[in-house]
């Protein structure tokens, strides 16, 4: 780990957990960034060792997640006509 991520104010990583379904969960994007990997990476693993990530533990959002959160903080669309933002539901992990 670089000491860049080693210098992380810890009020920063607490702004990268959200309540979701009851469980506080990190956001698969915000989890590669501490992993210095791309989010497809981090998505890759999680369906690669689906026995080593139970369901409760590893999951994906559904629409009514996502507007949810969405709700807590400012994204793009995730409608494809439209550029930036998500194209796919997120994943998130406790």
């Amino acid at each position: 780990m670089n000491n860049e991520l080693m210098n992380i104010n810890i009020e920063d990583i607490k702004s990268l957990i959200y309540t979701i379904r009851g469980k506080q969960v990190m956001l698969n994007s915000d989890v590669g960034m501490f992993y210095e990997c791309e989010t497809k990476y981090v998505n890759r693993v999680m369906k690669r060792n689906v026995k080593r990530f139970p369901k409760d533990f590893c999951f994906q959002l559904t629409d009514e997640d996502f507007s949810n959160l969405r709700c807590q903080f400012v994204t793009s669309s995730l409608k494809k006509q439209n550029y930036g933002g998500r194209r796919y539901l997120p994943r998130v992990c406790q």
